[in-house]
């Protein structure tokens, strides 16, 4: 009996130690994360579920986090997203972007959604109507 109870306990140890190593796995290759890391770091990152329409995506650019709104419409061919909304929550963020920097960002939306229209929300919308 006493030798029964270690070997349940030893297996219930090796079950923890799977479950804890699956974890850690799991954390560092979830996307948020590398989301969160890229924007730390400055860099360019696109977070998106193109399978999930209704499923806004983020991205972050040179420390700016944006988020997208899909919306999906018909084309000429066959139903696709048609109109995207972006905006980022924090405007203080946008000091020193230029409007290369969002015309960088509309070109690479446009590669993942090519027959959409991309739609700034304010105040970016201003800044690119103003510079034209």
């Amino acid at each position: 009996m006493n030798r029964m109870m270690v070997i349940l306990f030893r297996l219930m140890l090796l079950i923890a130690l799977l479950i804890v190593a699956f974890s850690i796995i799991k954390y560092f290759f979830h996307p948020l994360r590398k989301l969160e890391k890229a924007h730390g770091q400055r860099q360019f990152f696109f977070l998106d579920d193109q399978k999930d329409v209704r499923k806004n995506f983020s991205l972050t650019y040179k420390g700016v986090m944006f988020e997208g709104e899909k919306y999906m419409g018909a084309t000429d061919t066959a139903f696709d997203i048609v109109t995207i909304y972006v905006w980022t929550k924090d405007y203080n963020a946008l000091q020193g972007l230029t409007r290369e920097d969002f015309q960088f960002i509309e070109e690479d939306i446009h590669v993942r959604y090519p027959q959409s229209a991309i739609e700034w929300k304010s105040p970016i919308k201003e800044f690119l109507r103003d510079k034209k």
